[in-house]
């Protein structure tokens, strides 16, 4: 090997180490960076280094990836549980601002890389898709909170991503706010890494976008709506479906027609933790979903940091507003999304654990609506 030649390894090295935070950790050794130079699974380098948890070798063993402490932490709230902030509201930047109001004491985002993840499923009106007006106030809200980038990724299906970032106006939105628009179907082969969660129900685990991963902060914007096609609701456990390639895949093809969807859906979420979740409730989709449907008006907005906890409060807000069998029937945390996410340990395991906070009087009335309605 020439000089130019060691040169050029070498700074691929230093590349692969800086890229997986792998700077000085001297466990893996030269032959398994070189393996990962070659072209080989980065996952389990990822979860290694990123984990400080005893079962991470285990999980390189088995070929799964974990995240460590997959149970999101609010630090105001007691041991096992969690909170969600409740607002009514009529105005879309209102319910942002009040979101990142009663958050910002932790400062979750400041000088951070942060990745905006929304519901862009379709360019459907909302609550088909994210409307640009909670999209833009997040941003909004992420500079003011000093994050030190911003960058949206999605990808959409059936619609071309790009066509839906097109539709939506979401390059200039970016732009406005210096923000990297990402979309997940173009990452390539070194874009994705695999995934298989314990008991899995997916034929061979799959492959997520490595920048949601590895996000150092990201926010997932949902809408409150059904899911006609197997899915039963579509909120913040089902946006990660967004993560899972489609072209080139068929992980999707799999999703839809397995009798285990509901469960698959909540496996995705096994890949990453979310540092804070906005719902969007301002419109439900009260039946058929998630393109189109019955629309009711629900004027609310969710925030926190357990998924489960915001899906399980979005679920007793549609039986509140009169939804579909599917929704009416089971009580809450009957749900198998729900169910499944809360024995993967991705959230509480009960409605006793979820504390509903308002910031005022009359989002505690509606609140109090909703809270007999968990159980």
């Amino acid at each position: 090997m020439s000089e130019k030649q060691k040169s050029k390894e070498i700074n691929r090295r230093n590349f692969l180490m800086t890229s997986l935070g792998l700077v000085g950790f001297s466990a893996l050794g030269g032959k398994a960076l070189l393996s990962a130079a070659n072209g080989a699974d980065l996952s389990s380098y990822f979860s290694l280094s990123r984990s400080g948890n005893p079962a991470a070798g285990a999980n390189i063993r088995a070929g799964r990836v974990s995240v460590t402490d997959v149970f999101p932490r609010d630090p105001l709230a007691p041991a096992g549980k969690s909170r969600v902030l409740l607002i009514r509201t009529e105005d879309r930047a209102d319910g942002v601002r009040k979101a990142f109001a009663f958050f910002k004491e932790t400062k979750p985002f400041k000088g951070k890389r942060v990745l905006v993840k929304p519901n862009f499923n379709t360019s459907d009106e909302t609550p088909g898709s994210t409307h640009n007006d909670t999209l833009k106030e997040i941003l909004n809200e992420l500079r003011k909170a000093g994050a030190k980038e911003l960058t949206i990724g999605d990808r959409s299906g059936p619609e071309p991503t790009e066509k839906v970032f097109d539709k939506k106006g979401i390059p200039e939105l970016a732009a406005s706010f210096d923000a990297r628009l990402l979309n997940f179907d173009e990452l390539g082969p070194e874009g994705y890494l695999k995934i298989t969660p314990p008991g899995s129900h997916w034929q061979d685990g799959f492959l997520v976008a490595r920048p949601v991963v590895e996000a150092e902060a990201l926010i997932s914007t949902c809408c409150l709506k059904t899911h006609g096609f197997g899915g039963v609701f579509t909120m913040s456990l089902k946006n990660s479906v967004g993560i899972v390639p489609r072209k080139g895949h068929t992980y999707m093809r799999e999703l839809h027609s397995s009798p285990h969807q509901r469960r698959m859906i909540a496996e995705i979420n096994y890949a990453y933790k979310p540092t804070f979740v906005i719902l969007d409730g301002l419109v439900a989709f009260v039946d058929q979903g998630p393109m189109s449907g019955p629309r009711k008006e629900a004027y609310v907005f969710l925030a926190g940091v357990d998924r489960v906890a915001i899906d399980a409060v979005a679920v007793a807000i549609l039986k509140e507003l009169g939804s579909n069998e599917a929704i009416m029937k089971p009580k809450v945390f009957e749900q198998e999304q729900i169910a499944r996410a809360a024995e993967l340990g991705l959230g509480v395991k009960s409605p006793e654990d979820i504390i509903i906070e308002t910031p005022d009087a009359a989002s505690e009335a509606y609140a109090a609506r909703i809270r007999p309605l968990l159980f």
